[in-house]
Order: C-alpha cells, then structure tokens, then sequence
C-alpha cells in the first residue's frame, strides 16, 4: 500500500508539472520589417520551453515547422477572412485547407475573431463563422480536439472592481450572450486579452505595484490587477448563464518603450516573469489552478499601426536574442 501511495502522488507530481508548464504561450506577430523565418521562430520557441504559439492567421510555412512539436496552437482567422465565414462551404474549405493538412500539429483553438466590439461591422460575422466553423471542425472529426472561440476585450466589460461588481456592458450583452451560450453548449473556453498595462495606464487610482505583481494588499484578498481583471470577467459571466465556462488569457503583455507612464525596460521584465510565475500554479481568488496564457509577443514589430507602444512589447530582438532573459520555465 505505501509503496502504490507513493506512485500517486509522483504521478500527480508529474501531471501537476506537465500543466504548469503547458500554461504558458505566446503570441507570434509578423508586423515587422526585420523578423526570423518561421522555421528560425518555431525552433526558438522550442529551445525556451514555450509551449504554446497563437498565430494571428493561417502561416502554412509555421505549421508546417510545427509538425510533431506539441507546442499548443490557438490559430485566428485573419480580420479579413471573417465575413466569408458566414457561408458553410468557405468555413468547410478553411478547416480543410488550415486545420485538416496539419493532424500532426497541436491545434488546440480556433479564434473566430480578435477584439471584435459590438459596433464592429465585423461584429455580425462572429457567431455565424463559429458556428460555421465548428460545424467544419465536427464533419472534420475533431470536435474533441480543437475549441472554436472568439477573443474579447476588457473593453465589454463595466464595474470591473471589485471583481464581483464586474458585468458585460449593456450595449455588449446582445453581442456576447449568443456567443457565450454557443461555447457552453459546445464546451469551448471564452478567450480574453487581459491588460494591467492599459488599465494602468488610463487609471491614476492604479498603483505600479498593484499591476506588477509585486504589492501586498492587505485591503481585499486581490493581490495583483491581473487576477481582479480575469476574475471580473468570471464574474461577470455567470450573470449571463456562463458560469462554467473557462476563460483562456489570449493576450497579456506590457511595453518596453512608447509611451511615458509605465513603459520600460525594467517594468515589462517584471511583468513578465511575474505574470509566468502566477499563471503556471496560482490562479484566481475566484478560479484556482494553472491559468492558460498567450503572453504578448513573441517579437516587437515595427509596422504595427496605432500607439508606439503598440511596437515594443517583443520579448526578443529580431536578432533572436532575449530582450528580458526570463524563464518560461
């Protein structure tokens, strides 16, 4: 008996450790000038122990890298691929050309649109394309083995602190509430791209500390903006029939340079390594367990439009070399 006790708990030990690690990913940007080939990419992913990739949209020379590498792909449809979606045949044609060639390839989920608020005139394309989408991914045979989804902002949110309080704004619950139910029913996770940064960055009230992981609040039982923020939107949730859904952080990162509250070189490390630290064993206040997180990105990209900031949050130089030296580990 002592001996079959302690094979459980190595066991548990190693499955503890295999989630741990397969929580962190991160999120692989081409808007830059000076970039590696994909194959370069992929292998640098591997050497760092990262085990996930989202790709913003179908790279046939990535996947192609990915073959047999179990890194954990969360793959979007590109911006301008989404009204298209809308007509079953050119969902079905996607999954075959994207998804089916690559049964070698970890694809664990599909984004059906990235940030898409409910003004959007992309916005009435979402849950049809889902739905089409899963419909493709069923006849496919892979319902088990990739999730169909959409990433969100904080942005659809209100009252998000305390966390509790937090609820999809008024204007937003027609948009969102069909798409969550479709991902109950279909046991899909919501994604969500959580920013401590922006929220710091637009709120004097924040403090550095608070968003850095690094202040102790005696306060309340939230110790970090990063879990009030994902725990908000837990909350918020099960005010519209979503409360066993699970959230997949598909975006979290803070810049290095461009802006002149908050960005450094010094901060985003500490973002960083903080945040890889807490996803991988700690969880919420709310959601305990590992926390599956897409840190943003992989590179700084240079063409990105938008604020300067928008350029510089790369955890490594186009030369390849780390901009930080953290520990995906």
């Amino acid at each position: 008996m002592p001996s079959i006790m302690l094979l459980l708990v190595v066991l548990s030990s190693i499955a503890l450790q295999f989630t741990a690690v397969n929580s962190i990913g991160v999120c692989y940007g081409v808007r830059g000038g000076n970039l590696p080939r994909s194959k370069e990419v992929i292998d640098l992913y591997k050497s760092n122990g990262i085990t996930g990739m989202r790709m913003y949209s179908p790279n046939k020379e990535a996947l192609q890298a990915l073959r047999g590498s179990n890194i954990e792909v969360l793959l979007d449809v590109a911006k301008e691929t989404l009204q298209s979606l809308t007509n079953s045949a050119s969902a079905s044609h996607w999954v075959n050309e994207f998804v089916v060639p690559y049964s070698d390839v970890n694809i664990k989920y599909i984004a059906v649109g990235n940030e898409i608020m409910p003004g959007d005139v992309e916005a009435k394309y979402i849950l049809p394309g889902i739905r089409n989408i899963q419909k493709a991914i069923s006849s496919a045979k892979l319902q088990g083995k990739v999730k169909v989804s959409t990433a969100i902002r904080m942005d659809l949110l209100e009252n998000t602190f305390p966390p509790r309080d937090g609820k999809f704004k008024a204007a937003a619950t027609p948009y969102i509430k069909p798409i969550i139910d479709f991902l109950v029913s279909n046991g899909a996770p919501l994604l969500a791209n959580i920013y401590p940064y922006f929220a710091y960055n637009r709120n004097t009230n924040i403090d550095l500390n608070f968003a850095l992981f690094r202040q102790q609040r005696t306060n309340d039982q939230y110790q970090n903006l990063f879990d009030a923020m994902l725990d908000s939107i837990y909350y918020a949730l099960e005010k519209v029939g979503g409360q066993n859904l699970q959230v997949v952080v598909s975006e979290s990162g803070w810049p290095s340079a461009g802006g002149d509250k908050g960005p450094s070189v010094a901060n985003a490390r500490t973002y960083y390594q903080n945040l890889i630290n807490h996803v991988k064993v700690g969880g919420t206040p709310k959601h305990k367990g590992p926390i599956k997180t897409y840190l943003f990105a992989m590179f700084d990209e240079n063409q990105k439009p938008g604020l300067q900031t928008e350029k510089h949050f790369g955890l490594f130089n186009p030369d390849k070399s780390p901009k930080y030296g953290i520990s995906f580990k």
